[in-house]
């Protein structure tokens, strides 16, 4: 069990700051916008490789890539609302942690409906 634990945290820090350039994150804030689709796409991608491996269900990838991608509407709409920037409040960085939670809180979900 561990080693999913694993695979799945390391896919998420890839998929979420390696491979999230500004395309994706200027972008993520428009509904619908394919910069924001790309980089539920990469997650998706990135748990469907988990599936495959550890023989989990692939519909796990595509409810990953819905819950990552409303997520982090979320958090953009919330930053935009409340004028939140990493220079100007601490806020910004409890709602950035607090969307990290939100994330690894749907793998447990995700996984205890997947049978893990």
């Amino acid at each position: 069990m561990s080693d999913i634990w694993f695979a799945i945290f390391f896919k998420h820090f890839v998929c979420d700051f390696p491979l999230q350039w500004r395309y994706q994150y200027a972008n993520k804030g428009i509904y619908g916008h394919p910069g924001g689709l790309l980089h539920a796409a990469i997650h998706a991608l990135g748990m469907g490789s988990i599936c495959l491996w550890f023989a989990l269900p692939l519909w796990l990838m595509l409810a990953d890539a819905f819950l990552h991608y409303h997520i982090d509407l979320a958090k953009v709409h919330i930053n935009a609302r409340y004028g939140l920037t990493p220079t100007n409040s601490e806020q910004f960085w409890w709602l950035l942690g607090f969307d990290q939670f939100l994330h690894y809180g749907c793998y447990i979900m995700l996984l205890y409906l997947g049978g893990r």
